[in-house]
């Protein structure tokens, strides 16, 4: 089985507007929470806000192309 990034099968079935409008309410409420987590973490361990912050906002950007589907948070397929 070849490895291809998940945002290229999903272009390729189809991505409805509801879809994407799910996804960025779903990424939003992820932001909320997530940055301010990392933030946290940098300054729990000594380092500054931003070597929390930028860490979370690079994984965050790459994380969604290379590989997030509905598998991977427990949801189940339409």
């Amino acid at each position: 089985m070849p490895l291809r990034p998940k945002l290229l099968t999903t272009l390729q079935e189809g991505y409805s507007r509801a879809q994407f409008v799910a996804d960025l309410g779903a990424g939003i409420v992820v932001g909320i929470v997530a940055l301010p987590l990392a933030i946290a973490f940098g300054i729990s361990s000594g380092a500054t806000p931003e070597a929390g912050s930028s860490p979370a906002i690079n994984v965050a950007s790459l994380i969604p192309a290379l590989g997030s589907g509905c598998r991977s948070a427990g949801r189940r397929e339409p």
